[in-house]
């Protein structure tokens, strides 16, 4: 592996803001990186011209050499998730629908990471719309794990996760309703933080209200990375977001270190046995929790009493009825709704099924669990569930089927562990939790109360420092 492929972000960032390595040494650098292993991975696709990424990199050394003020990402490549658009670079969604489709503006988020200086490579390969744990779509195909490209990379963030992993990438962005950064970041051994509703706008619109459920961050192998990213894209929408971004020192960057000896955190496990996992989870995120008690945090059981499932019902209510309000176009004009996915289909049926009763119970529910999540806050400081029931899955599956002896219902099932937090509007960070009975990796998500970003990468700074879980490597480097 080249030198500066290996150089983590905040290394890479400094290394060409002081001017010790150039912008076209860097990118040359990955791009010869990215044709050995993304060919196993299928994490980038849509990737742009190498010739004109070189150019694009020339043209940065020259404003740098002519005392352009450099932004936070400046020179760094960067491949924006395939979801949300990017001007002038195709974005089909992972939908054959859209497989042409070319904007003409950026997502805000990407908005502000092209001001900040990256450079645009391709895309991060995601499923469908986003929809579903695992990467796959008719387009592009099936992304691969980082440490076994038999298994899945998880999803929808999965092409960003396993880029991440395999320093195809520096950084990355990523997004998440249904644990989208939290299943990539546990199946590639990186970390992943959903971001508290509004923190970073969502969206190619500025606009006052922001989405519940659906937001963006960022993926990286070390928190002070994470950090990076997040003050880039982190911020209230403003309407003029095409001012450059001077550099300035990121407050997510400010402070990682944090006495925890006085910290209290709340092991959710698996809820009561309310979900099924896959032998060897359970005992290696206890064991991931020894850390925290070397930090000298104390750790307890601490499962409320909730109706899970009435809880699991209210989810997959309130999330039809997000399908379905964003893609009914698409649904009722036949020759679109041919070309799409089974389980896309079957989210909107059910979305457009609901009566205001449903969607009414479902907010009743809702809100009762954010009460008790709140009360949960009074005692601990921090929450922490598994990041995933079963472990990476063979990659040609397009979802689990059961886990243990238990079916799955649904093709999203096997990803209840990641209800509570989106729920309740939790940022939470997904951090690697070591490795299983197989070899596959495994998370923990840590929750916080809203707006605690800071504090969660404060504390799973010491955890990457005290585990060192992270610092394992893929095979394939």
């Amino acid at each position: 592996m080249h030198p500066l492929v290996e150089l983590n972000a905040v290394e890479l960032a400094d290394a060409i803001r002081n001017r010790n390595v150039s912008c076209q040494e860097v990118m040359s650098a990955y791009l010869a990186h990215i044709d050995r292993l993304n060919p196993q991975a299928n994490a980038l696709v849509a990737m742009r011209d190498h010739g004109a990424l070189l150019d694009d990199a020339a043209a940065h050394d020259l404003a740098l050499a002519q005392d352009h003020i450099p932004g936070l990402l400046y020179g760094l490549p960067q491949a924006p998730k395939d979801i949300l658009p990017v001007a002038g670079m195709v974005t089909t969604r992972g939908s054959p629908i859209f497989k042409n489709s070319v904007p003409n503006e950026d997502a805000i988020s990407f908005s502000r990471m092209r001001n900040a200086g990256a450079l645009f490579i391709g895309r991060s390969n995601s499923p469908e719309f986003g929809l579903g744990g695992h990467t796959y779509n008719p387009v592009y195909g099936i992304t691969r794990n980082a440490f076994n490209p038999q298994r899945s990379a998880g999803g929808s963030s999965g092409g960003a996760a396993s880029a991440v992993a395999l320093h195809m990438l520096p950084v990355a962005d990523g997004s998440d309703m249904m644990g989208s950064l939290r299943t990539p970041a546990a199946f590639n051994n990186v970390f992943g933080l959903r971001t508290t509703p509004g923190l970073v706008p969502h969206g190619s619109i500025p606009q006052n209200a922001h989405p519940e459920f659906s937001v963006s961050g960022p993926m990286a192998r070390n928190i002070p990375d994470l950090a990076l990213l997040l003050s880039v894209m982190a911020g209230k929408n403003i309407l003029n977001e095409n001012q450059p971004q001077p550099l300035t020192l990121p407050a997510y960057q400010q402070a990682l270190q944090q006495d925890f000896s006085h910290t209290r955190i709340g092991w959710l496990g698996d809820l009561n046995g309310h979900l099924p996992m896959e032998p060897g989870i359970i005992p290696l995120c206890e064991s991931a929790l020894n850390h925290f008690a070397a930090l000298g945090a104390k750790t307890e059981a601490a499962t409320p009493a909730f109706d899970f499932n009435a809880l699991w019902r209210a989810w997959i209510d309130l999330r039809s009825l997000t399908v379905a309000t964003a893609n009914q176009d698409l649904y009722n004009d036949p020759a679109t709704r041919a070309l799409l996915k089974p389980e896309a289909v079957w989210e909107i049926e059910r979305g457009l099924a609901l009566q205001a009763a449903d969607i009414d119970s479902a907010r009743q529910t809702q809100l009762a669990w954010k009460e008790t999540v709140q009360a949960l806050f009074t005692t601990y400081d921090y929450l922490i569930l598994p990041s995933a029931q079963v472990f990476p899955f063979a990659a040609e599956t397009h979802w689990p089927q059961r886990i243990g002896t238990q079916a799955m219902d649904t093709y999203h099932r096997w990803m209840q562990a990641v209800i509570p937090a989106t729920m309740a509007g939790l940022p939470t960070l997904a951090a690697p939790a070591g490795f299983g009975p197989e070899g596959y990796p495994m998370g923990i998500q840590i929750m916080a109360a809203p707006g605690q970003e800071s504090a969660l990468l404060r504390i799973g700074h010491a955890y990457d420092q005290a585990s060192g879980y992270a610092r394992i490597a893929s095979p394939l480097l």
